[in-house]
């Protein structure tokens, strides 16, 4: 069964959108398959991954979540777009707005998502879900149906603030509605090796954070080529594969992967006790 990750803050301009695509591209080039999710009615993982006329996709998670939600069948081979390095996209539109207005009335609203692609998981070694920047109904469907929630954290000052509702509705959503979601990691974005900010942000957040929660080692430099590969439609990766970005997304990418040949040991040592 694949993992499903959700990125997540509900403070805008953090990254979640380059995170998403870029750690996605990543995983695929150490050898998984993967997934991505736009989960913003604006669309920016989609238009970033070169479908700008976004306006004009027939078939995007709205349509999705809108056939689940009137148990019309649903056809997610027709929603899937390809993308050139080898990962795949369920995209987004504004139509997503409006959809998130209508689950307000729908039986068991929280799970339209996960019910949505119950039926491609398991095709998919990664699934990764770029959240809009709220926690409104679609955020929470993204975080029901997630094993765990990356945040990315913008390498600002007082950046943790604000942290504290976003990880707040974490754990209720993890009380009352998915009980297995965690919280993968915070990662510190747009960092600036020439001065001591991130440097001084990234021990404030292991200060508040770091005894709960995971903090990556990994952090991810403010470089323009990262701006500049998203006008092309393609990643840092593949934009140039030698940058600071690209370097700090692969090893993001392993870090990933090895927390989570951690925990399948420790779940393998558990059992064996027992």
């Amino acid at each position: 069964m694949g993992q499903i990750i959700a990125i997540a803050n509900q403070k805008g301009g953090v990254g979640k959108t380059t995170t998403t695509f870029t750690l996605g591209v990543a995983l695929k080039n150490l050898g998984k398959k993967v997934l991505l999710i736009d989960a913003d009615p604006q669309g920016d993982l989609t238009t970033s991954m070169g479908w700008h006329n976004i306006d004009d996709i027939n078939n995007s998670l709205a349509t999705l979540m809108e056939n689940t939600m009137n148990d019309r069948k649903v056809n997610i081979d027709e929603t899937i777009l390809h993308h050139e390095e080898g990962i795949d996209l369920i995209p987004s539109n504004i139509d997503l707005a409006t959809l998130e207005v209508s689950l307000v009335n729908v039986m068991s609203r929280e799970y339209t998502l996960k019910n949505a692609i119950e039926g491609i998981k398991n095709k998919y070694d990664y699934i990764l879900i770029d959240c809009m920047p709220s926690l409104g109904m679609i955020t929470i469907n993204a975080l029901a149906t997630a094993d765990k929630v990356i945040i990315p954290v913008e390498s600002q000052f007082l950046a943790a603030r604000g942290m504290s509702h976003l990880l707040n509705t974490v754990l209720k959503v993890r009380k009352n509605i998915n009980q297995d979601l965690q919280v993968g990691g915070i990662v510190l974005t747009m960092t600036d090796a020439r001065t001591n900010l991130s440097k001084n942000i990234q021990e404030e957040l292991r200060e508040t954070y770091g005894s709960v929660f995971k903090l990556f080692n990994t952090t991810i430099p403010n470089v323009v080529k990262i701006a500049e590969a998203s006008r092309e439609g393609v990643s840092i990766l593949k934009y140039d594969k030698t940058s600071k970005g690209a370097i700090a997304y692969q090893n993001l990418a392993k870090e990933v992967m090895n927390d989570e040949r951690e925990k399948q040991n420790a779940n393998r040592r558990n059992i064996q006790v027992r």
